[in-house]
């Protein structure tokens, strides 16, 4: 099996934690887990690469290694940091081909400035939107989201989004069974998906609002029982209006429309690794009954079940 190469393209002075995050992701998960890809390192000038914990990376492969990506990767990178054109061109080239570039925090910056996100939304940091509304006025970019994904292009604006980015991307390239399995692995937090909020806004007074985490988990581990906002409020101990506040400022949707993304999410994780039949997928996701389970399907993904599942056993086995 074909294995698709990510290459993540770094300069000076990087951030090690979203690239070593993409590593992980795209790294090797086990005898039990297939490998879909294979994740290497370059940069312009090959060598000690300087970083931002005071040690320098040697990256031993230059900017020939983009030509055989499937992937490029620009993450860790200065947003200040000027590019050769031979850098831009390097890309720009891989991107013709058919490459997918991924920006993430100041690696939104390349994309950007080489014109592949004009007219197009794009995920920046908050704190970076009006220097790139400054420095790209025909970028859209977009400080409130977690990340933005067009397919060819798609971009995060924090570091914290990265795995979210590319367990997104091998969400869209191998399905959701395996994307969730290598979440699970690695203990991350629930999926979020790109729409949700970077944060709180951070204009608000007063103390930040506790994190959901533990409750998210709590509600993952029980969604096949019919959670109620009520139950959910009683579990963290905080009235149904002040929970339903904090979901709005922390993950930028209501309860109910979580609760039903990762329902759905799981449901395409049983139709795609088992042959449940969907009467008892819609038990275990908490989806009550078949009936109901089809038309929540259909309005999210416009499809059927047994249409999907069809579909991803014939374009996994292509």
């Amino acid at each position: 099996m074909r294995r698709d190469r990510v290459v993540a393209l770094v300069g000076p002075v990087l951030e090690l934690y979203p690239v070593t995050c993409a590593s992980a992701v795209f790294g090797y998960h086990g005898p039990d887990i297939a490998q879909h890809y294979d994740f290497q390192l370059c940069t312009e000038f090959p060598g000690p690469v300087p970083t931002t914990m005071g040690v320098d990376l040697v990256v031993p492969d230059g900017l020939s290694a983009l030509a055989f990506a499937d992937t490029i990767l620009i993450a860790g990178w200065n947003p200040c940091a000027d590019f050769s054109s031979e850098l831009g061109g390097a890309v720009l080239a891989a991107h013709a081909r058919g490459a997918r570039i991924v920006g993430i925090l100041g690696g939104v910056y390349v994309p950007a400035a080489l014109g592949l996100l004009d007219g197009r939304r794009a995920a920046a940091h908050w704190e970076c939107i009006e220097d790139m509304a400054r420095r790209f006025p025909r970028v859209n970019a977009d400080g409130t989201v977690l990340y933005i994904d067009h397919g060819d292009v798609a971009t995060a604006g924090a570091s914290a989004s990265t795995v979210d980015l590319c367990l997104n991307q091998i969400r869209r390239e191998h399905g959701e069974a395996l994307a969730m399995r290598i979440g699970r692995q690695l203990a991350t937090a629930p999926p979020r998906e790109g729409a949700q909020r970077q944060g709180p806004a951070p204009a608000v007074l007063g103390p930040v609002a506790d994190s959901l985490a533990p409750l998210l988990d709590w509600a993952i581990a029980n969604l096949d029982q019919p959670l109620t906002l009520r139950e959910l409020a009683a579990h963290s101990g905080l009235s149904a209006r002040t929970l339903n506040r904090h979901f709005l400022e922390q993950l930028g949707v209501s309860p109910g429309r979580w609760l039903l993304e990762q329902r759905i999410a799981w449901t395409r994780a049983l139709l795609e690794s088992t042959d449940l039949p969907v009467e008892t997928i819609a038990a275990r996701v908490g989806l009550s009954s078949a009936v109901n389970l089809r038309r929540r399907f259909r309005n999210a993904m416009a499809t059927t079940p047994a249409a999907y599942r069809q579909d991803f056993r014939t374009t996994a086995a292509a």
